[in-house]
């Protein structure tokens, strides 16, 4: 089979014109302890922001958990309207990662299937996997099954980000870790390179270390750094050295020193700032501001009940003059090891 890049195929940029953005309504209490309730205020309030702008797709469970999402959807004031539900059973609600990755040639749009396996953690995916088979049936969309070295390849949404131009940066701690939580065992970097090029379109890979603490991926890139614009990213940086932050974040600081994009150009690297540490039954949570969503109509972006709330929106804002950014509270959101970013995933214009 002919690969998405052979063909033509890229992804696009997050910040990109969309078609509609994709999400699980929330069902898994095991990810909210005792907070199943106020997440789906959450995503009613996600919802509202994101309804304005594109068409929001929902998946549920069945006539019973629509009808109950609907409810919520309605009192918070949500424009229904744009909210198409979509019958689907997921194991859990992290679309970034099981949902479709969606990849574009001119005026087309098609769906690769990166094989979820819960982050080669957990032994409950076999629902999720099967979501961008049901969305390329659902869309009518070309699916092409990710392959290497004649055998499934593994990725998740979460662990890459792209400026649409052809580079894509990533971490060595999620993907070419020996040991833990390996997706794609015996593979190595070129490996990944080659996939990367062959599925998405990326011919320049930048390769971050590890990722924050506490984040259960084992290293998600968008907990860490992101692209704002074609020749733009942000990353976290911690300030204080006594944080289990401040090490690993300060050699990725040193990393982006050699980066370059596809044109040899050097990226701008603009600092964002850390919140203050946040715990649960005394684990730490991944709690980052760079865990944001760029819709059509805002950028949505997690805040902690922090001072450095502020200081994190004001940067965003000024990088996306175009769009509102808005804040949304994700202190209740991030017991689930993860906000916004990995709740979304984009589908693109054709």
């Amino acid at each position: 089979m002919e690969t998405p890049a052979a063909l033509g195929f890229s992804m696009p940029a997050e910040w990109e014109p969309h078609e509609a953005t994709w999400l699980a309504w929330p069902n898994n209490p095991t990810d909210w302890p005792d907070k199943l309730d106020t997440i789906r205020w959450v995503y009613a309030e996600i919802v509202r922001k994101l309804a304005p702008g594109e068409i929001v797709r929902m998946m549920v469970r069945s006539a019973a958990e629509e009808k109950m999402a609907r409810r919520y959807l309605q009192r918070a004031g949500a424009d229904l309207s744009r909210v198409e539900f979509i019958r689907h059973a997921t194991n859990r609600s992290w679309t970034r990662d099981s949902g479709p990755v969606f990849v574009r040639r001119a005026g087309e749009t098609a769906i690769v299937h990166f094989h979820f396996n819960a982050w080669a953690k957990y032994p409950d995916w076999q629902k999720d996997r099967r979501v961008p088979e049901a969305a390329a049936r659902l869309l009518g969309k070309a699916l092409f099954r990710a392959r290497h070295q004649g055998r499934e390849f593994i990725l998740e949404g979460g662990g890459i980000d792209v400026n649409g131009r052809g580079t894509l940066i990533t971490t060595e701690e999620c993907y070419l870790d020996p040991k833990v939580q390996v997706r794609n065992p015996g593979l190595g970097r070129a490996d990944y390179e080659t996939a990367f090029r062959d599925y998405l379109g990326a011919t320049n890979i930048l390769w971050l270390g590890a990722g924050i603490a506490g984040d259960d991926t084992h290293g998600h890139v968008d907990d860490l750094c992101r692209f704002v614009n074609p020749r733009t990213m942000v990353m976290i940086r911690e300030d204080n050295p006594a944080d289990v932050n401040y090490r690993p974040l300060a050699e990725n600081w040193e990393r982006v020193r050699d980066f370059r994009l596809e044109d040899a150009s050097r990226p701008e690297v603009i600092p964002l700032p850390m919140p203050a540490p946040l715990f649960f039954d005394g684990d730490r949570l991944p709690a980052s501001y760079a865990n944001f969503y760029v819709s059509n109509a805002a950028v949505l972006v997690p805040t902690f009940n922090d001072p450095n709330d502020r200081l994190a929106l004001g940067i965003l804002s000024e990088l996306f003059p175009d769009r509102p950014v808005v804040g949304i509270h994700a202190v209740d959101l991030v017991l689930g090891f993860g906000t916004l970013h990995c709740l979304t995933q984009q589908q693109p214009a054709a």
